[in-house]
């Protein structure tokens, strides 16, 4: 049995509704009150977490627009910038960490980041983060990973593009530096994702490879593949988030909108619920419904000596009298006794030939 995973003490596991994730990203414009803003709704929505990016745009790439620097793919949100100026205008700011932290305490929400640099994890432990997500571009660093791990907190860990051969290596060099608590999420690394490009029956896979718990990083539009993924098994969700699409930003084309993010917690729930255990025969609940069921019924008069017959004899709503697999047992047999309409049949009825 695999340990439970507590953060902030709310514990995560298959046991418990599933950990919803609200990803804030660079969803904020650029503006503090826009990034407090969507920490209040993730709060008036349900979510669980909010999830930071930390980093700058010098501890991710150098200031080129040339080659390999500039974003030339015709089919990417960000082409025609270079990787640079949209780290540039994505990133959120270091001092707004604290008040941003500050602000999800208030709310009840588990805030934490995803470090991109050894300085950033640095950083995040002054804040006393409760735990670190490792993004999909990141899995195979594998020092930053030893760094995060190191720390002895939870680590989340998207698994985009990664073979399983690189998770393997990630995993060993995640327990072997200290990390003891450990979720690997799922995730396609396009945006948006496709649902034909999701592949979440890996989920369960993942679960039994690695011995840890499984989830899912959505990059896909709206919340089907998310409360399908629970159905999976899956015990972690994360979604981006913003206050609306309309407004624009690096990633708000495959964001989800505050009354989505309610939704994708309700329905999550509902399908976490859902799952139960192998069961069969009536519940508690379906006891009184059985009397619903059909069974034999006389209906019509029956005189003492009488034949049953298709005409007198049928298997109607409710389901108090024998089984209707007993019919063909009393056609053509006689009453036992004066029998009125709408009398559930038993056996005392059946006459002795």
């Amino acid at each position: 049995m695999m340990r439970q995973i507590v953060i902030d003490n709310r514990a995560i596991g298959p046991d418990q509704p599933p950990f919803i994730i609200a990803e804030m990203s660079g969803n904020h414009n650029q503006s503090l009150d826009r990034a407090l803003a969507i920490v209040d709704a993730a709060a008036d929505a349900g979510a669980h977490a909010l999830k930071l990016q930390t980093y700058t745009a010098d501890t991710m790439t150098i200031d080129s627009d040339e080659g390999e620097f500039h974003i030339s793919d015709p089919n990417s949100l960000w082409q025609g910038t270079s990787l640079y100026k949209l780290y540039q205008e994505a990133y959120t700011p270091w001092e707004w960490h604290k008040p941003i932290f500050d602000r999800c305490r208030e709310r009840g929400l588990i805030c934490f980041s995803t470090p991109f640099d050894e300085t950033a994890v640095d950083f995040l432990e002054s804040l006393q983060v409760p735990c670190y997500k490792i993004a999909s571009f990141e899995n195979t660093d594998l020092p930053l990973i030893r760094k995060v791990a190191a720390t002895g907190k939870p680590m989340i860990i998207s698994t985009g593009m990664a073979t399983v051969a690189d998770l393997d290596e990630t995993v060993r060099a995640a327990r072997e530096a200290g990390c003891q608590d450990l979720i690997l999420l799922k995730c396609t690394s396009t945006y948006p994702a496709t649902p034909e490009n999701t592949n979440i029956r890996t989920i369960p896979h993942l679960r039994d490879l690695f011995r840890c718990e499984a989830g899912l990083s959505d990059h896909t539009m709206g919340t089907g593949v998310a409360v399908a993924a629970v159905a999976l098994g899956a015990t972690v969700i994360e979604k981006h988030f913003t206050l609306s699409r309309a407004d624009g930003g690096v990633d708000s084309a495959f964001s989800l909108e505050p009354h989505e993010m309610k939704m994708l917690v309700e329905e999550t729930v509902r399908a976490w619920q859902a799952l139960g255990s192998i069961s069969y025969g009536p519940t508690e609940r379906e006891v009184p419904s059985l009397k619903f069921r059909r069974s034999l019924y006389v209906v019509r008069n029956i005189a003492q000596g009488e034949v049953f017959s298709p005409e007198n004899l049928k298997a109607i709503r409710p389901g108090l009298g024998l089984p209707t697999k007993y019919l063909e047992l009393f056609l053509g047999r006689k009453a036992s006794r004066d029998i009125k309409k709408g009398t559930p049949i038993d056996w005392n009825l059946l006459g002795n030939e």
